[in-house]
């Protein structure tokens, strides 16, 4: 376990594939013709909970355990496009045996297009 610092930012990027899609999708049962069947360019368009997976994984990276995530999706992502996920430490409490805290989470496209923004709440335990 790191400590979190306020205003420390974390970065995650990913691509996400067609397989990767058609895995979530027959996982989660999400398989409209948008996330299988491909775009002129091949291309399908991205779950929106598929892509609210990158400030998962960079919660998973400092071990967070998230109480809130309040999720907006602001454009469609589609397989093929780098993705790239700042989260940022908005406030950090101490406290005996965790850290509670507060993050702010912007993922944009390529083009610098704003994908997903969210706020999570959370708390991150102390090593013993």
């Amino acid at each position: 376990m790191t400590e979190p610092i306020e205003g420390e930012t974390r970065t995650y990027e990913r691509t996400f594939t067609v397989d990767d899609v058609q895995q979530f999708a027959a996982l989660t049962g999400d398989d409209q013709p948008r996330h299988t069947e491909p775009d002129a360019d091949g291309r399908v368009m991205v779950q929106g909970l598929l892509t609210a997976t990158l400030p998962t994984k960079l919660g998973s990276d400092s071990e967070v355990l998230a109480s809130t995530m309040e999720i907006d999706f602001h454009r469609p992502v589609y397989t093929g496009e780098p993705i790239t996920c700042r989260s940022t430490y908005d406030t950090v409490v101490e406290r005996d045996d965790r850290y509670e805290f507060t993050s702010d989470v912007v993922c944009e496209n390529a083009d610098g297009q704003v994908v997903l923004t969210a706020v999570t709440e959370g708390i991150i335990q102390k090593d013993s």
